[in-house]
């Protein structure tokens, strides 16, 4: 989707990366591998998030204060090297207003003729 903007909360659209790693997080922490196998289960492989796309996405995330890291999961089942995140409570308000743009763009192309609404 080039051409948009990653200005979060403000009604501009965010990258696609961002808002499916915010939604695959909105549940609760992931580390990557997680994130990009809940992207292809959730969109049926239409979305696949590579890791330079998926580690750079969540690089630039945290930057911002979308996500974090978190330190210390203790999971015995787990690999030690795996890095956990989250989403903060800035990520979480910026997926209310993606989600909530994306619902008015959803609602007005209902409206019009070419869906046969009005």
């Amino acid at each position: 989707m080039g051409g948009q903007t990653t200005d979060e909360g403000n009604g501009q659209a965010l990258k696609l990366a961002w808002f499916h790693i915010l939604l695959a997080l909105a549940d609760g922490a992931q580390h990557g591998y997680a994130i990009r196998s809940s992207v292809r289960r959730r969109t049926d492989g239409a979305v696949k998030l590579y890791p330079a796309t998926l580690y750079g996405s969540v690089r630039d995330m945290s930057e911002r204060g979308l996500i974090e890291a978190l330190e210390g999961v203790d999971d015995p089942d787990d690999d030690q090297r795996r890095r956990y995140y989250r989403l903060t409570p800035a990520g979480r308000d910026a997926l209310r207003a993606e989600v909530a743009r994306l619902q008015a763009l959803v609602d007005h192309a209902r409206a019009t003729q070419a869906l046969g609404g009005a």
